[in-house]
């Protein structure tokens, strides 16, 4: 199947882009710049690992969104949170209904380049904190991606019923290079090591039982 990927740079994105290259044709790598604290660190990763694979990469710019939504994850946006990834406070990185409009112009990408499908990295541990990484929002924007298509694009969400440790170990499988990903939601210049996104990083590489290259502060 024709395939276009939503790769950020972030591990999750980077492995399934690796992960579809596996089992796909994969036309094009999608990254979106909205206004993150961290896109800037990201999205060369994401360019960095098109071009290993030497798949064109797209970086379609979302600034309406750091200027008016709210969301700490944003530059606009107050401090990010410290602490595990799946407490309370980490719901102040939410960017509401993020997917919702990332996957609708990926659809619309995906159709402009006669691709048959769209791959999207969420994964179980998401929905904890994200209301549009769950199932009661991503099956019925799969179905209106597939009904709003002429080609009937299908959303393939190859990670949806794993955790961060198992897309680390299959990226491993898979001899993606971790070092030249990012995670962190401050965006300094190293990872932090104490933010809900560098908390879950270590751990999902600690239980995997593979070695974390990451340079934490």
């Amino acid at each position: 199947m024709k395939v276009i990927v939503l790769v950020s740079g972030g591990m999750d994105s980077v492995v399934a882009l690796y992960d579809a290259q596996a089992e796909h044709e994969v036309v094009a790598g999608l990254s979106f710049d909205y206004g993150s604290k961290h896109n800037h660190r990201e999205i060369p990763y994401a360019e960095w690992h098109c071009q290993q694979l030497g798949i064109p990469h797209t970086t379609i710019p979302l600034g309406f969104m750091d200027q008016y939504f709210a969301s700490d994850l944003l530059c606009s946006g107050g401090d990010i949170p410290e602490g595990h990834y799946e407490a309370e406070n980490m719901k102040q990185t939410v960017v509401p209904f993020r997917n919702g409009i990332m996957l609708s112009i990926a659809a619309g990408f995906a159709e402009s380049q006669e691709a048959e499908g769209v791959v999207i990295a969420a994964h179980s541990g998401d929905h904890a904190i994200y209301p549009d990484c769950r199932d009661t929002f991503m099956d019925p924007m799969a179905e209106a991606i597939r009904a709003g298509t002429y080609a009937e694009i299908q959303l393939l969400r190859p990670f949806v019923h794993i955790r961060k440790e198992d897309i680390a170990a299959r990226g491993v499988e898979l001899g993606v290079d971790f070092a030249q990903t990012w995670s962190c939601y401050k965006g300094q210049e190293k990872h932090c090591g104490v933010c809900g996104t560098c908390v879950e990083r270590r751990e999902a590489f600690e239980i995997a039982g593979h070695y974390d290259p990451t340079d934490y502060l």
